[in-house]
């Protein structure tokens, strides 16, 4: 949206929403209006309307992002409830605009976006992957056997790999799910945890857990973990098995060694699906050890029955500001990595500046593990 000069010219254009219905208007425009005022603050546009007829004004090319994301947007209110501040924050995302503007402009304006994208049915929700990376992921494992999801955080690659295998468990594609994670803290040791083997990896599986009662219901997941038909456990205890006719998640696998990254991949049976889902900038382990996400990306790279799907910071679905903070990391990592200046040391010496500042610039550690 940059490319509108500060001086470009407001138009103002009528958009009538069909069909006129209550229920699906109050959906679109939010409590309080929430959603049309988060479109008018990221889009720098104003929107006013009376019933199903909307009047936007600004800018021409946020004018006309604005009246196609309404349109997309209402039509989505005929199969959902509500429109959630996330999907509003990801039909926003530059690129999910430009693809829609797109879309809109070759099929005049028909319901064509997402009509041919992915739907995860699962018991207590339906699930739509939003946006270009998201879709081609839940493809992407509906197609392949191994499958892998790289990127930052809140870009739905622990999530929709859940309801991929609520969608597979209830439809008896497969007979049970597993749920695997290396049991490494976040740079603090938390030392001695009680209870049995379930209790002790319990708060590392917790967003697993959480994705899993939001679609089948806390009652049916415990009674499902305590059949065994939903297994939890530990990457160090996966040696040794073989596992036909599952769905298994490994998440958090960026804290993977290489010895450990090949001994889970090697396990996978026969009518079983395997989803490694992680983010290589946040890395646990060890100093000096690297991690088997990232090797993995070298020794997969052209498998045939293997996927690899990279997320980036337009794909985030949380609060506005991750994206942003995911983003400014990027850059900051980035410029200790090339011995750049960030713009606000120009025309200062840099902290440091000397051997011992370049001493500890390049202190930072392999730049592929990054």
């Amino acid at each position: 949206m940059s490319q509108d000069s500060p001086g470009a010219v407001a138009l103002t254009t009528k958009v009538i929403l069909e069909p006129d219905d209550s229920q699906r208007l109050a959906a679109l425009c939010g409590p309080f209006d929430q959603n049309l005022k988060h479109l008018e603050k990221r889009l720098g546009v104003l929107i006013r309307n009376r019933g199903n007829v909307f009047q936007v004004s600004g800018p021409e090319r946020r004018l006309k992002a604005a009246s196609a994301l309404l349109s997309q947007l209402y039509r989505d209110t005929a199969e959902r409830d509500d429109i959630d501040p996330d999907v509003v924050h990801l039909y926003l995302q530059d690129a999910g605009v430009d693809e829609l503007l797109a879309r809109e402009a070759e099929t005049g304006g028909a319901a064509a976006s997402g009509s041919d994208a992915p739907v995860i049915h699962t018991g207590r929700k339906t699930v739509m992957p939003r946006g270009a990376n998201q879709v081609g992921y839940v493809r992407a494992i509906r197609e392949n056997d191994v499958n892998f999801g790289i990127g930052p955080a809140g870009t739905g690659k622990t999530y929709l790999a859940v309801a991929c295998a609520v969608e597979a468990l209830e439809s008896q594609r497969v007979s049970r799910i597993l749920l695997v994670r290396p049991a490494v803290e976040a740079g603090e040791k938390l030392g001695f945890l009680p209870g049995d083997l379930a209790q002790k990896i319990d708060p590392y599986l917790r967003p697993l857990y959480d994705a899993l009662y939001e679609m089948m219901g806390v009652d049916r997941v415990n009674k499902y973990i305590e059949r065994n038909v939903i297994e939890v456990a530990p990457l160090a205890y996966m040696r040794g098995r073989t596992l036909n006719n599952a769905f298994i998640i490994l998440d958090e696998s960026q804290n993977t060694t290489i010895e450990q990254m090949k001994m889970f991949l090697t396990r996978i049976g026969f009518s079983s699906t395997a989803v490694i889902t992680g983010d290589i900038t946040q890395i646990d382990l060890p100093k000096g050890q690297k991690s088997g996400l990232v090797n993995v990306r070298d020794v997969l790279r052209d498998v045939d029955g293997i996927s690899f799907t990279h997320f980036s910071s337009r794909d985030v679905v949380r609060h506005p500001l991750v994206q942003k903070i995911v983003e400014a990391y990027a850059a900051f990592s980035d410029a200790e990595v090339h011995g750049s200046r960030r713009p606000r040391d120009r025309g200062r010496p840099a902290d440091g500046a000397g051997p011992a500042g370049r001493a500890r610039a390049g202190d930072a550690g392999p730049a592929d593990d990054r």
